[in-house]
């Protein structure tokens, strides 16, 4: 049994049960009576909650995290300490790991791999703007919601540990995430982030790590030493740009990778809008130099006094090279005298003033004008035609239509809808332009399927849907399905292949599984009678156990487990089926026990207890007004009756009367 389990924290916090276990602290869900919620509490281990130093790191680094509010990482409520232990409040998280669920869907494909890593780096950027590095990314960190978003976790233990610890088979799991830094046991931020971000996009990728080993040291020297296998290499389906990103995040020099998370998600950006986009850089530029050792110079003794170069090229080399460079050296010709060179000179300064003279008076004599000065006129809305034929354009600006395609709700197909330079700026000169788009309409699209889908999938299917066309969806209100998994989809509007334009609303309606059936008694019925019964029901016969009983016949059944009640389809009713009086047990007798039950609920929780044995324990349905029970026994015993956990009859009976 665990140690915590029922414990009370501060007198606020009830430790219900364990959900978690890392390599520092242990995740306990838990009830906060003061808010009424459940939360997770992660308390440190005991042989670190005996370090004061570590305490206090924790301490410390926990307070500033939990001023971290955005809706990428998984909030902190409260850093505190109960005794000797110290722990941390945070959001309870209805979801699993990014691990769990790749290990589930196995290699992502790079539509959903975009929309996680985008949310992973929204979150690493609102962090790393407080000045808090991570230091510990990997998918074991990251929550996937029932909604398709993520959430980092782990912010602050993370930023505790020690980068220059040696490598051990524990530190496996991360090791495979580290940045080259992190494994030299060097200064990390936010770029080290970054690299084990792009790690993570690499394995949503492949569905494989970059690097693999039997240790956690070789895997680390490999983060050190070597070049992943490109992951197109990999899965030939990834578009070239996504790997580009993917790659310069795991850049090995830490001077080529993304300088903040906020380019890295400009450069994500920029290819969900267009998979096509050119970006500033190669998978060349990447890769890191090879440079020749720098030449030494040394100092020798020879005649001539002077430096010798010396470096790991053979010396006859740079022999070659230094007498080369003497040889190609040729002395002035002779008989040249310095009285002649001098005349050259002055015959060419002079030269040089009298063609300055002769431009400066061409110059003069030509008086400048300027040129006249226009308004931009507004062209939108306008058709090309028409717009050319303003008497503010025409004459003075050439209108010229842009190739590309520009869509519009305001303007209709043909008119102009975007022109550059806008209406009201001045211009001068000749040949004035204005650049105009010309509106294709309104920009269309098309509904997808999304029958038996999740919901999260949906928010992946629909991302670039709703983000071109302003698409809202709405979960209408869930309805029972006996075919549809709960929490699929049942049915969607539009239908599928409908034109969907902007502002459009795309409602789904999801399954919460089958429809419950109502629990029918069987009491005082044959067994065989029993089972058709509720067979009819949709339920059927469980565990049959038998009892004697003087007052039900041979072969007929006692009591049924759920007596009452809603419960799922096919499920199995317990019963206790009568084997008739025992011979020994003439002297026991069986008194009619009626018990009234609440008028104002449907249901109640029943006890009644036979002296100090409790003889019935468990809900019964209040519709029929009482509730009819057999005690057996002999003499006079005392009955306490509780319903809803309050004494409803405390009273004497006599078996035989």
């Amino acid at each position: 049994m665990d140690q915590y389990i029922g414990k009370m924290l501060d007198n606020r916090y009830e430790i219900l049960e364990r959900i978690g276990m890392g390599g520092m602290a242990v995740v306990y869900k838990t009830r906060d009576h003061r808010l009424n919620r459940l939360v997770a509490v992660k308390i440190l281990k005991p042989d670190l909650a005996q370090d004061a130093d570590f305490r206090r790191r924790f301490n410390a680094e926990s307070q500033a995290v939990a001023q971290l509010s955005h809706p990428n990482i998984v909030s902190v409520y409260d850093v505190s300490k109960g005794g000797d232990i110290e722990y941390i409040v945070m959001e309870l998280i209805d979801g699993i790991t990014l691990k769990q669920y790749m290990e589930k869907r196995g290699r992502l494909n790079w539509r959903e791999s975009l929309h996680f890593i985008t949310q992973i780096l929204r979150g690493l950027s609102h962090a790393h703007s407080r000045g808090i590095v991570h230091r510990d990314i990997k998918p074991q960190n990251i929550m996937v919601l029932r909604d398709g978003s993520v959430k980092v976790a782990d912010f602050g233990i993370a930023c505790l540990e020690n980068s220059a610890q040696t490598l051990t088979q524990e530190a496996l799991g991360s090791v495979h995430y580290i940045s080259p830094e992190q494994a030299r046991g060097d200064r990390t931020d936010a770029r080290s982030d970054i690299y084990s971000a792009g790690v993570v996009l690499y394995e949503m990728l492949t569905g494989r790590l970059p690097f693999e080993g039997d240790s956690a040291v070789s895997v680390a020297i490999q983060h050190l030493s070597s070049i992943p296998l490109a992951p197109r290499e990999v899965n030939p389906e990834i578009p070239e740009q996504l790997e580009l990103i993917c790659m310069k995040a795991m850049a090995p020099n830490i001077d080529l990778r993304y300088g903040s998370a906020d380019e890295m998600i400009l450069d994500l950006e920029a290819f969900r809008k267009n998979p096509e986009t050119n970006l500033d850089f190669e998978l060349k530029d990447l890769r890191p130099e090879e440079v020749d050792e720098p030449t030494m110079k040394m100092r020798t003794t020879g005649s001539h006094g002077g430096g010798v170069a010396v470096s790991h090229r053979s010396t006859p080399v740079r022999e070659r090279e230094r007498r080369r460079d003497y040889d190609d050296y040729d002395p002035p010709e002779p008989g040249v005298s310095k009285g002649r060179v001098a005349l050259i000179v002055v015959a060419c300064l002079l030269a040089l003033a009298l063609a300055g003279v002769l431009f400066r008076s061409i110059l003069g004599s030509f008086q400048p004008v300027a040129p006249e000065q226009y308004t931009v006129p507004t062209v939108v809305g306008h058709t090309l035609e028409s717009a050319r034929n303003l008497p503010e354009v025409k004459d003075i600006f050439t209108v010229m239509p842009q190739e590309e395609s520009f869509y519009s709700h305001v303007y209709a197909p043909g008119e102009i809808a975007k022109q550059e330079p806008v209406a009201g700026e001045t211009r001068k000169g000749d040949s004035l332009v204005i650049k105009v788009w010309i509106s294709a309409g309104e920009k269309t699209g098309t509904m997808l399927n999304l029958k038996d889908r999740s919901m999260a999938e949906v928010v992946v299917m629909m991302q670039d849907l709703k983000e071109t066309h302003n698409l809202t969806i709405v979960e209408e209100e869930r309805q029972y399905d006996d075919e549809v998994t709960e929490g699929h989809v049942i049915s969607f509007t539009p239908e599928e292949g409908s034109e969907l334009k902007n502002g459009d609303t795309v409602r789904v309606v999801l399954s919460k599984g089958p429809q419950p059936v109502q629990v029918v008694s069987v009491k005082d019925l044959k067994l065989e009678v029993a089972r058709t019964m509720l067979q009819g029901f949709g339920l059927d016969i469980g565990e049959v156990t038998h009892e004697n009983s003087s007052e039900v016949e041979e072969g007929a059944i006692i009591r049924q487990d759920p007596a009452t009640g809603e419960v799922a389809p096919g499920t199995k009713i317990n019963v206790v089926v009568s084997d008739g009086p025992e011979d020994s047990a003439g002297d026991i007798m069986t008194y009619g026990y009626t018990i009234p039950l609440p008028t104002d609920q449907d249901s109640a929780m029943l006890q009644v207890f036979q002296g100090a044995e409790c003889v019935f324990n468990g809900p019964v349905d209040c519709r029929p007004g009482s509730y009819f029970l057999p005690l057996e026994g002999t003499g006079t015993v005392h009955v306490t009756v509780y319903i809803d956990g309050e004494i409803a009859q405390d009273e004497d009976i006599t078996f035989g009367e």
